[in-house]
């Protein structure tokens, strides 16, 4: 499957995308963003990833130009154009900049927002992480304060993000775990992270974009009868927790066998998730059966 790409009307090989170097998106990470995947062909939770596309903009006071249906045809035609003959199922991330102007902090009021869209397969990840489990250390990079930038804007710019990955890549791990200035347990690099603290399934409250993969295995926890929360975690908490997993649109429900804290200790959780883990896992994975069975009607491929 050779990925393809859309901008300003136009449709080709995903390495034919050039975006103009007086674009916002390109200058200063002044864009919003979202990606989901599809199951069978239907695209999951489109609706709720365009409303938080539509929050982040308003966070960023972004007035998006594009009408929710003109986006909505745009991805349609790209993911129609990607050459898939198994009808596998794709990966879409599609970005809203700014738009073009001079280069100067103080955006252009008569700025037309530009979309683009990248289609392409669903990420692979290590069969390994889901049998066994992924590793975490916390990094020195502490994620930025939510009183100098909210996390719920799904933005372009993920500096913060990428110096705490690299960080923990440079321990030999996978994975980061970052924390706030207060020692506050926030997020992974791009997926919320959990805890089983207490025989309680935690997820934390502070410095987090609230994710619909996260916001829904809520729901099947306790629609279940397990007692799940959001709450505030403080890093000193974390030798308590006896399992960890994460969560993302493409990571679905990913188990952790190790975090290494900031002072070298190594927390140890099973290997391919404890009960919980397992559960949570389970309980997502029968929710996109259901999802496949009942929606088939709204397949874009």
């Amino acid at each position: 499957m050779k990925p393809v790409g859309y901008i300003d009307g136009y449709i080709g090989p995903l390495n034919e995308i050039r975006v103009p170097v007086l674009d916002r998106g390109f200058l200063y990470g002044d864009s919003v963003y979202e990606v989901f995947r599809t199951y069978n062909g239907i695209p999951f939770l489109f609706n709720e990833h365009y409303d938080r596309l539509l929050n982040s903009a308003m966070l960023s006071g972004m007035q998006i130009s594009q009408s929710k249906e003109a986006l909505t045809q745009a991805l349609k035609d790209t993911v129609s154009a990607i050459e898939n003959p198994d009808r596998e199922d794709v990966y879409v991330r599609y970005q809203v900049t700014r738009g073009e102007g001079p280069i100067d902090l103080t955006p252009d009021p008569d700025a037309v927002t530009r979309l683009i869209i990248i289609v392409k397969a669903v990420p692979s990840w290590k069969q390994e992480h889901y049998d066994l489990g992924m590793t975490m250390s916390v990094p020195r990079q502490r994620r930025n304060g939510i009183n100098s930038l909210d996390p719920n804007i799904k933005g372009g710019n993920y500096m913060n993000n990428v110096l705490a990955l690299a960080q923990s890549r440079e321990q030999g791990v996978d994975e980061c775990l970052m924390l706030d200035s207060r020692g506050m347990v926030t997020e992974c690099s791009n997926s919320n992270v959990w805890f089983v603290m207490d025989d309680r399934v935690v997820t934390p409250l502070a410095g987090n974009l609230v994710g619909l993969t996260r916001k829904s295995l809520m729901s099947l926890l306790k629609e279940s009868g397990v007692e799940a929360m959001e709450r505030g975690v403080h890093s000193e908490e974390l030798p308590n927790a006896t399992e960890c997993f994460v969560t993302s649109a493409t990571r679905e429900v990913m188990p952790v066998r190790s975090l290494v804290l900031e002072n070298g200790e190594e927390i140890i959780f099973p290997e391919g998730g404890g009960e919980m883990t397992r559960m949570a896992m389970n309980l997502y994975a029968a929710m996109i059966g259901e999802f496949k069975s009942s929606h088939q009607s709204q397949a874009w491929f």
